[in-house]
């Protein structure tokens, strides 16, 4: 058997995979980039979604939290903590701003950050926003 198997096969093998796996990779890219448009929800992305983004960037968010699988996972998946606290864009405002300022004492507790209404609007928007793309039913339950 191996007497059959030439370094000229093993070449053609090579180069055949090679090729094979590079168009495979180009036609699975061009696929993924024509998809995107609809379901990324880029269409809704406002200056208050900019901000929020801004504001979870500023803060490190990611440091404790997952978003869409991405993250720490100290605390909770916040990608879908818009529909977990009912659609409201206020209820998001309020468990941020209920955060004591002390923390909780023998518990690990989410920092009181201090953010404005304008901030607080925006990070709001923005996971309202994150939790409108479409994941394909990530996280796969509402808890997160």
């Amino acid at each position: 058997m191996s007497e059959s198997f030439t370094k000229s096969m093993a070449r053609n093998i090579f180069i055949g995979g090679g090729v094979f796996s590079f168009l495979l990779f180009i036609g699975l890219t061009v696929d993924t980039m024509e998809r995107l448009p609809e379901r990324d929800n880029r269409h809704n992305i406002t200056p208050e979604v900019v901000l929020g983004k801004k504001v979870w960037e500023d803060n490190n968010c990611v440091g404790c939290h997952t978003i869409l699988g991405e993250g720490a996972y100290f605390a909770p998946e916040l990608g879908n903590v818009y529909q977990r606290l009912g659609h409201s864009t206020e209820a998001i405002k309020m468990v941020i701003k209920s955060r004591p300022v002390e923390g909780v004492p023998g518990r690990r507790s989410m920092p009181q950050f201090n953010l404005t209404e304008e901030e607080l609007e925006g990070i709001a928007q923005f996971l309202k926003w994150t939790s409108e793309i479409n994941t394909n039913n990530w996280p796969p339950n509402i808890q997160g």
